[in-house]
């Protein structure tokens, strides 16, 4: 979810205590607020890899740190950690030699052990299953909230493509979910 008016500001008197005194504990503040939701975040975009996402959000608190004197406060402070976590994860999953904007007809079909019958589904690893890109989209909107324009300027895609990646993700998690993998006769 999206913080709160009084979270801001709170983040921005931590911050100012930062920058103007340096205040050790209001960073460890700030990290101990916005930590786990940045790591659920670079978590699911990554397809779940912990290493990856650990890697990410170290990196984003060393450029939020280095860069904080420059944030503007235009948007939350959340929103502009998680912009820098979005295109941190973007760079991962580029080094991984994949294209985060796929779309899901042109995408390999991932390869994820199969649940047996009478077993729940977890929604993590369909959500993991899913291209990087519609992944991304399927994230940003429907856990984290934001509009598709706010998408679009984050992920520099148009906000068409943002709606057709979010309703070829949710059409591939219903399919994923809706019907249970069939176990091969042995």
């Amino acid at each position: 979810m999206r913080p709160t008016a009084s979270l801001s500001a709170d983040d921005r008197a931590l911050a100012e205590a930062l920058l103007l005194r340096g205040e050790e504990s209001a960073f460890r503040e700030l990290y101990r607020r916005h930590t786990p939701a940045l790591y659920q975040l670079a978590l699911r975009i990554l397809g779940g890899s912990d290493a990856d996402a650990q890697d990410v959000i170290q990196e984003t608190w060393v450029r939020a740190a280095t860069k904080m004197g420059q944030f503007r406060w235009e948007s939350s402070l959340r929103t502009w950690l998680s912009g820098i976590a979005i295109n941190l994860s973007r760079e991962v999953l580029r080094r991984r030699s994949r294209r985060p904007t796929t779309d899901l007809e042109d995408a390999p079909e991932p390869s994820v052990p199969p649940v047996p019958v009478g077993m729940r589904v977890d929604l993590e690893r369909a959500i993991a299953a899913l291209p990087p890109g519609s992944r991304m989209v399927l994230i940003l909107h429907d856990i984290e909230g934001y509009t598709h324009e706010e998408i679009g300027a984050k992920l520099r895609i148009s906000v068409g493509t943002s709606k057709s990646q979010l309703f070829a993700a949710r059409r591939a998690l219903r399919a994923r979910l809706s019907s249970p993998e069939r176990i091969p006769n042995a």
